[in-house]
């Protein structure tokens, strides 16, 4: 019998020998993806608002540099590999964890200086060549923070694998998100609580100070809670020493492996369409949602910031409502097309809720597209575990992930760039500069741009066949693989 048989024969009595999880540490590690939350709401929710509506910079500029983080991804595959064979403080995972999350903490808070130094050189001498080092280093800044973000989240994941087994890993996962929508809505407090002294038109004086300090306190709660979540547990509940090997997860899926997966057979490369599509559609306002409040609605920052939560608290009922009700009686596809067309209608409501200036209607459009979101996120993951085969689950798995993660960044610039399209289309036809209460057509350009999306995913999706993907794709899938293990 060889060294790796007698491995494989003695796995179930070792990983029988390492406790399960129960439900206070399943809750406890997701209070890591909590300070993610925040520390999303900080880039998307704040800094994107402040750039555009305070500073004056072109959304496009903006959105295109906080974008840059999330074109980071492929680097999670080598931040991974990295944390299975190199341990950091001795360990494989919390090392990486820690390390990463600080980093996080520190790249943003620098980021947030560049930014004032942007606003410093278009005040003084507008909108120039003098400018574009800064954005520039704005745009490295962000690189370094997507790669910190990468070094912080890939190695969780992998301890999620680590640590649970198929009765845990169903229900880390909806903790997960969970606690991500959680930690959107905490952010709202918290960028409540210390941006509460800013005055209805704060001088930039008051505003950088405020935002520094948000900068400092929000990433250091956020640390807090990332060691709180993570230590002791690799010690106590990892098995990966027990285990020979972890293969096809999303850390070890290169991009050149994922788009060969996302393309081997005519289902596969439709449904990689249609959830490129739908991505693009979902999160082109992203970039554009804080500034439409604070432009056409006249909100302030800690006002702007709880639209994140609304949108949150949308997401998360549409996530637990998908679940148990719609999904299981109406089945994926039409659960899906019933969550486009939601979608879509919701976004119309975001265009028309200009019209009134009314921050409450603003909120409950964003309440409503929420809830869509969540139904979207939901039976899109339900319906990718259809089309999978159980040999390549997690390859396909992780390549999907992996797409939806750069498709993400896409989608801020898309609705950036969309953004200033519709102001200079504006300014054609003005003769003077275009007040804030004017600049409704620009933003319902985006808006009505992710509807018309949402409508393509649907006719995209009435071309996904799950019984023609079971007959047809196995063969594909493998085919590639091996392809490029050659």
């Amino acid at each position: 019998m060889s060294s790796q048989n007698i491995s494989d024969s003695l796995q179930p009595a070792a990983d029988g020998a390492v406790p399960q999880l129960g439900l206070f540490t399943m809750l406890r590690l997701g209070v890591f993806n909590m300070g993610l939350g925040i520390m999303s709401l900080l880039t998307l929710g704040v800094l994107n608002r402040v750039m555009i509506d305070e500073l004056r910079v072109p959304a496009l500029i903006a959105a295109g540099t906080i974008a840059v983080h999330q074109f980071m991804s492929p680097a999670r595959v080598w931040f991974g590999q990295l944390s299975d064979a190199k341990p950091l403080f001795g360990y494989h995972r919390s090392g990486y964890i820690w390390t990463g999350i600080v980093s996080m903490w520190l790249t943003a808070f620098i980021a947030v200086q560049v930014v004032w130094q942007i606003g410093a050189s278009v005040e003084a001498q507008g909108w120039g060549a003098q400018v574009y080092p800064w954005v520039a280093l704005l745009a490295l800044m962000f690189a370094l923070y997507g790669l910190a973000l990468s070094a912080t989240s890939t190695p969780f994941t992998a301890l999620l694998v680590d640590v649970s087994d198929e009765r845990t890993q169903s229900k880390l996962v909806g903790i997960g998100w969970s606690m991500l929508m959680v930690g959107i809505i905490a952010g709202v407090i918290i960028t409540a609580i210390v941006l509460k002294s800013l005055g209805d038109e704060p001088s930039l004086l008051q505003l950088r100070a405020s935002i520094n300090r948000l900068f400092i306190v929000a990433p250091a709660i956020v640390c807090g809670l990332a060691v709180l979540s993570t230590f002791g547990i690799e010690k106590k509940y990892s098995r990966l020493r027990l285990r020979s090997q972890l293969r096809n997860r999303e850390d070890s899926i290169t991009l050149k492996t994922a788009l060969k997966v996302l393309t081997a057979s005519r289902q596969t490369g439709l449904f990689f369409v249609f959830l490129l599509t739908l991505s693009l559609s979902l999160f082109m306002q992203d970039a554009v949602l804080e500034p439409y409040g604070g432009q056409i609605f006249g909100m302030k920052i800690s006002e702007t910031t709880q639209l994140n939560a609304f949108f949150g608290l949308g997401t998360l009922f549409g996530i637990i409502g998908t679940g148990f009700l719609l999904a299981p009686r109406l089945g994926k596809k039409r659960t899906i097309r019933i969550g486009c067309l939601w979608a879509a209608f919701c976004l119309v409501l975001l265009s028309l809720s200009g019209l009134t200036a009314s921050p409450p209607v603003l909120m409950a459009a964003v309440l409503a597209f929420g809830l869509a979101s969540g139904v979207l996120t939901t039976g899109a993951i339900l319906l990718m575990l259809d089309l999978t085969v159980a040999e390549t689950a997690g390859t396909f798995i992780g390549a999907w992930g992996l797409a939806q993660a750069m498709a993400r960044g896409g989608a801020t610039v898309l609705g950036g760039g969309m953004l200033s399209l519709g102001k200079r289309i504006l300014g054609l036809f003005s003769t003077g500069p275009i007040p804030d209460s004017q600049l409704l057509p620009a933003y319902a350009l985006v808006f009505t741009t992710q509807a018309v999306g949402m409508l393509v995913a649907i006719a995209i999706l009435s071309r996904v066949n799950i019984r023609e993907f079971q007959l047809t794709a196995k063969e594909a899938i493998s085919a590639a693989l091996e392809s490029d293990m050659d």
